[in-house]
């Protein structure tokens, strides 16, 4: 009997699991570099849990079936709704921000192509509790710094960003679309860089065929030229998000496109894909900001547990500020001791100072590094360790280079 594995699954042999493992490393050491701690979730789920947020149409991308107790359920084909529904059921003793990951093995049942797959593992890295942009800056951040720990430089890898926030206000504003339909447009919008006559099957569909989807077909031809709509008051956050990745270093990494959408409904501000420079292949990487899936998936009882599990600290340490005038200072900062290897936190809205070190202490930091306009002068900070409150003055160049926490 020849038995072959089933199609769109691979097998690894020894010299592909020592890539799998070098490539695991480096997202789990870059992870903890920003602060994230693991988990992982369950890899069989009830099918509503993806029906509910995507419709029954994703069904036909699933491996479904029926269980031997009766239920429908399905090989989970991404994690993002497992993630909400273990953070609603532990929401009230979680301390916010969350920062968690995970590298599920995931399933989906869909035509293979070019790095693309029916099986795959991937790393999932999500902040929940936070709506200021720089909790966008910093996945984003993380994912640029795990092509940069795999030996990737900007001529190699592009960071496409937009938001979805944006694009809403152009459609609803400019070319009239009800904002109920605005989710099935977006969805068409998502093809057509790689599919423009399935945009306009879909639009069509959606708008009818006509003036409404031919004006919306016309923007989007558009968008490859983003000053139009980058300059819109609704671009706030996203030119926000791009002042912070600036700031830590990264801004010769990205561009700006709002031809990125992302298909998922759930997605509602900032979005984003890395891709090869050459644009050869798929998206390596993306994702976005989806601030109501808690919501839906939770809803609004949220049950008292025993509390959450109990980890280990993953921060070492905290950089904290005392105007917002050292946000850029202290991102700059954050982002050196990161490339050491330093696992690094900061608040990612603006805080009272006491506030910030209350934060260090619950994630359990070592020491927190605190910017002022008096350092910043100086070429310092100070180095406060907070088991003991002993404070000392430190130059940035020796915190940056060899200081050992």
């Amino acid at each position: 009997m020849n038995v072959t594995a089933l199609p769109g699954f691979r097998e690894a042999f020894p010299d592909a699991l020592a890539r799998r493992r070098h490539i695991f490393a480096a997202w789990r050491e870059v992870a903890a570099r920003y602060g994230f701690e693991e988990y992982d979730g369950p890899p069989l789920e009830p099918l509503e849990l993806y029906t509910r947020k995507s419709g029954e149409e994703i069904v036909e991308q699933l491996y479904n079936f029926t269980d031997k107790g009766g239920r429908e359920v399905t090989l989970r084909p991404e994690m993002t709704p497992t993630l909400a529904r273990m953070v609603a059921q532990h929401a009230a003793r979680l301390k916010k921000p969350i920062r968690w990951f995970s590298l599920p093995q995931l399933f989906r049942y869909e035509r293979q192509q070019r790095g693309r797959l029916r099986e795959h593992f991937q790393l999932n890295m999500d902040i929940i509790g936070e709506a200021g942009p720089l909790a966008d800056a910093e996945v984003i951040g993380a994912a640029l710094d795990i092509v940069r720990a795999l030996g990737f430089g900007p001529r190699d890898v592009r960071a496409r960003v937009s938001d979805r926030r944006v694009l809403t206000d152009a459609l609803t504003g400019e070319l009239g679309v009800e904002p109920g339909l605005v989710p099935a447009v977006l969805a068409a919008l998502d093809k057509f860089e790689r599919a423009p006559e399935a945009t306009r099957e879909a639009l069509e569909k959606v708008l009818g065929k006509g003036k409404g989807a031919e004006a919306v077909l016309a923007f989007a031809a558009r968008l490859e030229e983003p000053k139009h709509l980058l300059e819109r008051p609704s671009a706030g956050p996203l030119r926000e998000c791009l002042a912070h990745l600036g700031a830590m270093g990264l801004g010769e990494f990205v561009d700006v496109d709002f031809r990125i959408v992302r298909g998922l409904a759930y997605y509602t501000g900032i979005v984003f894909e890395l891709f090869d420079a050459q644009r050869s292949l798929r998206a390596i990487c993306g994702g976005g900001r989806y601030d109501d899936l808690l919501k839906q998936v939770g809803g609004e009882l949220i049950e008292e547990r025993d509390g959450p599990p109990r980890a280990e600290p993953v921060v070492a340490v905290f950089v904290a500020t005392v105007t917002e005038e050292d946000r850029p200072a202290a991102l700059a900062l954050a982002h050196k001791l990161r490339d050491r290897g330093v696992r690094v936190e900061f608040a990612l809205k603006k805080q009272a100072l006491g506030k910030q070190l209350e934060l260090a202490s619950a994630r359990g930091a070592r020491a927190a590094v605190v910017l002022g306009p008096d350092e910043r002068a100086a070429g310092q900070a100070v180095v406060r360790t907070l088991g003991t409150g002993a404070e000392r003055r430190v130059s940035l160049a020796e915190l940056e280079h060899d200081y050992a926490f």
